[in-house]
């Protein structure tokens, strides 16, 4: 149709830099919050404070769990919410609606996903972002830019109501010894099908071969699809929020916005933390064997402050990129962002090498206090390479290879020499 544009991938000088660099800081965070899971059993990683540290330790591990998890995996989404709003955008600019491309993208990046998810380390997320970036395009691609902040709340919220659902029988049973009973023997048949997962994967990663690894890596991968009931709703709300911010044109055009970055600069830093630190301080770690109208409410404390200290972060670094000063150093940021597929999967590939049985078999061997500066070395190194890169070549590897698989067509590689 005349009327109608290709619709093609963003150039490097349509890109909005910010995003960029809110993608760098959400590898280093996604990093910081991973690590634990590459070093010990993935399972131990989940549940908040690990009992088990003590000492220093355990402060890095709190110090971690209070503003780190929860935050950078929420700003990841985020980041995926903005990005479909761009392609569908674009899509529509050029006459299309986008959908058979967006649907591709998805599938492209399910299969990138898989392969991840049974060969490398079954803590990823991409497979997760692909099976709800469908629910997405299905039901949200048409939805107004003014309900999507609603919708995005309503749904972030939706697994608390399982969690307060759960710890209000567990109340009501108090009162009934058979109906207790029977509730106790469900959490408690929980509580051990979660101590197996943990038993397997130190076995696994720990001591196994390359094969055990990946029969592990597909027994965790089924249990982690099957939590997505719980917390898929909670993602989803996210990527809507994401989306509100790139069709609202708050964050393509962050420096009209500024007082609502600074107001959620505010409300994230001055409501987020202090319940973030009154939910750790109450209820550290999430058992899997109990549930309370205590337990409950630290946990939608927990959940609440996620994402207020998530936006905390944003608007930190969105205000701090009018400073001139600041810009300069944060952009140093901008290349790991522009391969944040890419560098990703590679966190994963030289920490399973690093850490697994089958690798250099350092599981469960640095200490909880030393896995931080291994982040830092580590991401440090992944900014260097991606400089690097990106002197030379148009995309990422992975990027590179996820727009062939999306547009069909192999994209040209090698930055054009002036």
């Amino acid at each position: 149709m005349s009327g109608m544009k290709a619709v093609g991938p963003v150039s490097a000088g349509e890109r909005v830099e910010v995003m960029d660099v809110l993608r760098g800081v959400a590898l280093l965070g996604i990093l910081l919050m991973n690590i634990e899971a590459f070093v010990g059993p993935m399972m131990e990683s989940i549940t908040g404070v690990n009992p088990r540290f003590s000492g220093i330790d355990r402060s890095v591990d709190a110090a971690i769990y209070v503003l780190v998890q929860g935050k950078f995996i929420a700003m990841f989404s985020l980041l995926f919410g903005m990005g479909f709003a761009v392609m569908l955008e674009r899509a529509n600019a050029g006459g299309r609606s986008g959908t058979a491309l967006y649907a591709r993208r998805l599938l492209a990046l399910f299969g990138i996903g898989l392969v991840h998810a049974l060969l490398i380390w079954s803590g990823d997320i991409l497979l997760t972002y692909a099976l709800l970036g469908f629910v997405l395009l299905l039901c949200f691609r048409r939805t107004p830019v003014s309900r999507l902040p609603r919708w995005g709340v309503a749904l972030y919220l939706l697994p608390l109501l399982l969690t307060w659902a759960m710890a209000g029988f567990a109340t009501l049973a108090q009162q009934d010894p058979q109906a207790i009973a029977e509730f106790q023997k469900g959490m408690a048949t929980q509580a051990r099908q979660m101590a197996a997962l943990v038993d397997g994967q130190r076995q696994a990663f720990g001591a196994g071969t390359y094969a055990e690894a990946v029969a592990q890596r597909a027994t965790d991968t089924g249990a982690m699809l099957g939590f997505l009931v719980f917390f898929g709703p909670t993602l989803l709300g996210v990527f809507l929020f994401g989306a509100w911010f790139m069709r609202s044109g708050t964050i393509p055009h962050s420096a009209a916005h500024l007082p609502l970055f600074r107001r959620l600069r505010n409300l994230g830093f001055g409501i987020g933390l202090p319940l973030m630190l009154w939910s750790a301080w109450t209820h550290p770690t999430m058992s899997f064997s109990q549930m309370s109208i205590g337990s409950a409410a630290a946990q939608t404390a927990a959940q609440v402050a996620n994402l207020l200290l998530m936006l905390a972060y944003l608007s930190a670094i969105v205000l701090a990129m009018q400073l001139p000063a600041w810009a300069k150093r944060l952009r140093w940021l901008a290349p790991a962002g522009r391969m944040a597929l890419t560098n990703y999967l590679m966190q994963s590939v030289v920490c399973t090498l690093v850490f697994y049985g089958y690798g250099l078999g350092f599981f469960e061997q640095l200490p909880r206090a030393w896995q931080p500066l291994f982040v830092l070395a580590l991401f440090a190194l992944q900014v260097g390479f991606s400089h690097w890169w990106l002197a030379r070549y148009r995309l990422g590897p992975m990027e590179w290879l996820w727009r062939w698989m999306t547009y069909g067509q192999r994209p040209a590689m090698h930055v054009a020499l002036s």
